[in-house]
């Protein structure tokens, strides 16, 4: 069933079943799931610790334990708790993590965002698996704030794409919804994208039908990169399109189409902006009327949050011991 979704825009958007669901689900936590988590952290440390475990962990007494504490050493927005956590607890659940501040928070160079107590063997054998997902989603989730505050003044909303790490889409979509970003398409197996590629010999039309044919129901969202492909896939009904790698001037005529035939026949599909939109630039093709903008720059361009382990030197019983990771 079809339903009117409003993002701001002068005429609301008619969206499939399957798509309005899926923004309507966009309040999910921003943390990823139990399982996703685990799973990732799993392969993790699997790869640090393979085939003879933490040489040098070894040599320290199972008797030493350490308090220390996780804290920024840069600005920005925190991401992957559950992941260090569980990084801590798979390998020794003795290992306790307290955080003070939460996934979504702003932090700031200096801040204290948890404490980590156990012993000390165990701290440094996770340590490095622990920061590496911290520093990464944290830097994913930042770098989608600062994307989303450069259209703060209109109703557009930041999607990623499904350029994320091999294995940690999951982990990243969640750092994106902590920057407050939101999520395009899990999985091709999510809704009908119909690209370039998918047009070789068949039209618009032709490739619309099919695809209401064979998944009924379904979201058909199109790619276009002219406002031919615009008005046919106008003409063909599809619920979504995709203005890809298009000048303002020339979204702006496209979006113009969109309205016109959404004053004929009262409804219009939802319209996504991608493909050459850069940070100091999105403001301007968020001014013209797109819902969505979305962009890979979330994920592959997303630079690590520089997170640190500091332990102290008197529960370590080492005067010397402080670490930043391994």
């Amino acid at each position: 069933m079809e339903r009117e979704h409003c993002l701001g825009a002068a005429v609301p958007a008619r969206l499939g079943a399957d798509l309005l669901a899926h923004l309507d689900g966009q309040e999910s936590p921003v943390e990823p799931s139990t399982e996703a988590v685990a799973n990732a952290v799993s392969l993790a440390l699997h790869e640090d610790l393979t085939p003879n475990g933490d040489l040098s962990a070894a040599l320290i007494p199972s008797l030493i334990f350490a308090e220390g504490v996780l804290s920024s050493r840069s600005t920005g927005v925190l991401a992957g708790s559950a992941c260090a956590t569980e990084a801590f607890a798979q390998i020794d659940p003795a290992v306790e993590v307290v955080w003070l501040r939460n996934d979504a928070d702003r932090i700031t160079a200096g801040d204290v965002i948890a404490t980590v107590q156990g012993p000390l063997a165990s701290i440094l054998t996770a340590e490095r698996t622990a920061l590496n997902f911290l520093s990464r989603l944290s830097g994913v989730a930042t770098t989608t704030a600062q994307w989303v505050e450069a259209v703060a003044e209109t109703d557009v909303r930041i999607w990623d794409t499904r350029k994320t790490t091999p294995g940690h889409r999951a982990l990243e979509r969640a750092a994106v919804r902590a920057g407050g970003g939101w999520n395009h398409r899990t999985n091709l197996s999510h809704w009908v994208m119909l690209k370039d590629n998918h047009l070789i010999g068949a039209s618009v039309s032709e490739a619309v039908a099919a695809s209401r044919l064979l998944w009924p129901g379904r979201t058909v969202h199109v790619e276009c990169e002219t406002l031919e492909q615009v008005r046919e896939s106008l003409e063909a009904e599809a619920d979504a399109l995709l203005l890809d790698n298009m000048s303002p001037e020339s979204i702006t005529m496209c979006v113009a189409a969109v309205r016109d035939h959404a004053e004929y026949h009262g409804w219009r599909p939802l319209i996504e902006a991608s493909g050459g939109i850069t940070l100091d630039r999105v403001a301007t093709y968020a001014s013209i009327g797109v819902d969505y903008i979305s962009t890979s720059a979330l994920t592959s361009g997303a630079s690590p949050l520089d997170i640190g382990l500091d332990l102290d030197s008197e529960q370590s019983r080492d005067p010397g011991l402080q670490s930043g990771g391994r």
